[in-house]
């Protein structure tokens, strides 16, 4: 038995490695994608005043720091019981639109692109942000410049573009100007333009990537995620609705507080990151899937009109319900122009600048939950406090949880493909580590109970002998 190791897994938020066991042929065994990080924002947040803890849970990481402000000013919403301001409610989505836009770009031209514009086979010291500026640098400015856009938007917002504390139980400390609102709606055409125009240079280059479609975690799977009351594309509220791999709905229209109800979290030993599974199937069977590519599956349809006709072709191209990650690409570019087009029409409404942007009370409940849906997926805060308003409990399940059980058998998949015989060459490393990022995984995020990480260390002299060995398990 061969055990090969890739660690750090590369351009992906947070730190893991992948460890795939080979036999004695050569043939892989099995493969395993490892969280390697321990973060604990579930525990060290017991005790803590419950209002604290949107600015806290924003903390937990710089990449999408909104996706936890504002799934826990949502759950502490529940906890004092309170209808918050309609306006709130408008400037909250646009703040979500805004980080989805910035980290969908980070996720496609920073991370993932260099991979699909260079090639997998590309020399490392080139596949990065850096050769793509050479290779071609008009994508990559329009990458940067929609990035930064997304960027500029949280700033005027919320004041901050990373760790913003402008979200508060309640709603936001802060109404919008119409000298922001100004701002934000003079750099639309420039986005919406960009966005299309990405759009249409992706759709001509399918057809090269034919092999990673096939083998980038392309299996049946369970698809989850938040939709409106209609069936439609949504970010920061609604109800959650669970499809199987033929599109036939399994739960519908179920209030996210009722999430335990349908998601258990089962402990690995070979990660800190834990995995939720769909109760009904058990372990491991209750595999689902979370994210931009869920979205599109479980919806009926696009509020905006330039995104839904964009929706409507990827379906009719790919099919009604899409099963290989590889199209979170194709997904995120979509939910660009769609965040673009609604954060549109969200502006264009004179009641986005009210004045009253906040409901103020007390604890009034001893327990809240707050759902939204981060760039990568569904994103869960639950909290229970006492009768003083103290955390007692914390609960998070991210959307790289989520995944999580999608990506080791993905991760198995790409293996089992590409790795053949006991020499294995960089280039068909990445490709693991690519069907990773088709994920966008964000480990600082995700990695927050307590529990034992699994160990093995090995005692080695300068002949490469080894003395001894330790494990846990």
């Amino acid at each position: 038995m061969k055990t090969i190791t890739i660690e750090p897994v590369t351009r992906i938020e947070g730190h893991a490695k992948i460890t795939i066991e080979l036999d004695e042929k050569g043939n892989v065994n099995d493969a395993h994608f490892h969280v390697t990080e321990f973060r604990g924002f579930e525990k060290f947040c017991e005790g803590r005043p419950f209002h604290e803890m949107p600015s806290l849970m924003a903390r937990i990481c710089g990449i999408c720091p909104v996706s936890h402000l504002l799934a826990s000013a949502k759950a502490c919403d529940d906890l004092m019981a309170v209808h918050i301001p309609d306006t709130s409610v408008s400037l909250r989505r646009l703040l979500n639109l805004a980080q989805i836009i910035q980290s969908h770009a980070l996720s496609f031209f920073y991370l993932s692109s260099p991979d699909l514009v260079m090639g997998k086979d590309t020399a490392p010291s080139q596949r990065n942000i850096l050769g793509l500026i050479k290779t071609n640098p008009d994508l990559a400015r329009d990458g940067i410049r929609l990035r930064q856009f997304g960027q500029t938007v949280i700033e005027l917002l919320a004041g901050s573009r990373i760790h913003p504390a402008w979200v508060v139980p309640g709603g936001v400390n802060v109404p919008l100007t119409s000298e922001t609102r100004d701002k934000i709606g003079s750099r639309i055409p420039e986005a919406l333009a960009t966005i299309q125009r990405i759009l249409g240079w992706y759709k001509s280059t399918l057809n090269h990537y034919e092999e990673d479609i096939q083998t980038y975690a392309n299996f049946p799977t369970l698809f989850m995620s938040l939709v409106t009351p209609e069936g439609g594309l949504e970010h920061y509220d609604g109800c959650l609705r669970i499809i199987d791999e033929k599109g036939s709905i399994v739960e519908d229209m179920v209030d996210p507080k009722a999430y335990q109800r349908y998601i258990e979290e089962a402990v690995v030993p070979y990660s800190y990151l834990k995995a939720p599974y769909f109760k009904q199937r058990g372990y491991p069977d209750g595999i689902y899937r979370v994210g931009p590519l869920a979205r599109l599956n479980t919806i009926n349809k696009v509020d905006t009109p330039l995104a839904q006709k964009e929706w409507l072709e990827y379906r009719e191209s790919l099919g009604k319900v899409v099963l290989s990650n590889f199209h979170n690409h194709y997904a995120r570019l979509i939910e660009i122009l769609f965040s673009i087009e609604r954060m549109q029409e969200l502006l264009e409404d004179d009641g986005i600048l009210n004045s009253r942007v906040r409901a103020l009370a007390g604890p009034n409940s001893s327990e809240g939950i707050g759902v939204t849906e981060a760039p990568r997926g569904t994103l869960i805060h639950h909290y229970n406090i006492d009768e003083n308003g103290l955390v007692t409990r914390a609960n998070l399940i991210v959307a790289t949880g989520h995944n999580n059980l999608a990506m080791n058998r993905g991760v198995l998949q790409v293996a089992k493909y590409f790795v053949k015989g006991q020499q294995i060459e960089e280039r068909i490393l990445n490709r693991v580590e690519a069907v990773i990022r088709t994920f966008d995984p964000c480990l600082s995020c995700s990695t927050h109970a307590q529990g034992q990480m699994p160990i093995h260390l090995s005692l080695v002299n300068s002949k490469g002998e080894v003395l001894d060995e330790v494990k846990r398990y």
